[in-house]
């Protein structure tokens, strides 16, 4: 393909509140609306009870700053969330425990014996049990997620876009929204990167070394692992790694199905996907949730 063509790259304008509830009046949709009207009444049954007793320029000056407070609440946003649901959130995550261990749900957690405050009047909190969202994985490596379905995890390759040509790069929007288009169910898109320790791999190069048959290639192997043990003395190189997790509600076939067939679809806008085994969504879920654990990251590439 010629990388010197002048197609110019495809260009699509998303709206920011593509995800917006619809206006009903206003400007205002319908869960603003019954803020704006629960702080009305408030303030108005507020004002009949108090108007025979309170001047009403005092119920006015004393009426604004809550009259503020619900509007702000109904139409501030904050991190993309409506003011309303990030307050709630933030009280349930106030008011939820802050000390999870893994145990049956139904079972009751009996405090030890040493512990004399965690009766009535006491202040030592009592840990609640931990809840996984997954409740296991399939044999043919869906995580089973209980009442919300199933969910397969596939591996994906990255692309070098920036260093396409306008068409190539035409190419790949093109197959990858073939594949966005082609969804019928829920599907996440994960990118992390982990830190790399290239200790052992540069440990390897060394050891391996003396089994090459030619001299020059040993000093290259030599060469290249001081290189890597350099390069890590002295930079944070990190491990990018693109995991896809397509969910379905009827069966762990289905699922694997659906990440099967978006591997496919993927592979026309040239990302390698593979469907993991079980063992493979194992540490994969593992790494995912506790990534400062040095035992899950990702190895460099060989």
């Amino acid at each position: 393909m010629n990388r010197h063509d002048d197609t110019p790259p495809m260009r699509a304008l998303i709206p920011a509140d593509v995800d917006r509830a619809d206006s009903i009046a206003f400007g205002m949709t319908a869960r603003q609306l019954l803020i704006m009207a629960a702080a009305g009444l408030v303030l108005y049954a507020g004002w009949q009870t108090l108007l025979p007793l309170v001047d009403p320029l005092i119920l006015l000056v004393v009426s604004i700053p809550p009259a503020a407070g619900a509007f702000a609440v109904a139409v501030g946003r904050r991190d993309g969330t409506s003011l309303d649901r990030w307050l709630l959130a933030a009280l349930r995550h106030r008011r939820a425990p802050r000390r999870l261990v893994p145990a049956d749900p139904g079972q009751l957690i009996k405090p030890p014996a040493w512990v004399s405050t965690a009766g009535a009047g006491g202040r030592l909190a009592l840990p609640a049990p931990l809840q996984l969202p997954a409740k296991g994985v399939a044999p043919d490596g869906t995580a089973d997620l209980g009442p919300d379905g199933h969910t397969a995890l596939a591996d994906c390759s990255t692309v070098n876009f920036t260093l396409r040509s306008p068409a190539e790069q035409n190419g790949l929007a093109a197959g990858f929204g073939r594949w966005l288009n082609s969804l019928d169910g829920p599907a996440q898109i994960l990118i992390t990167a982990q830190p790399v320790d290239l200790t052992s791999f540069a440990t390897r190069l060394h050891e391996q070394a003396a089994w090459l048959p030619d001299a020059a290639l040993e000093d290259a192997a030599h060469g290249h692992a001081e290189f890597l043990t350099e390069l890590a003395a002295h930079r944070e190189l990190l491990h990018r790694r693109v995991t896809l997790a397509v969910r379905d509600r009827r069966s762990p076939t289905h699922a694997h199905h659906r990440a099967t067939e978006a591997a496919q679809a993927l592979s026309s806008c040239e990302v390698t996907a593979r469907v993991l085994e079980a063992a493979e969504t194992l540490s994969t879920l593992a790494a995912h949730l506790d990534p400062a654990n040095p035992h899950h990251r990702g190895g460099p590439p060989c």
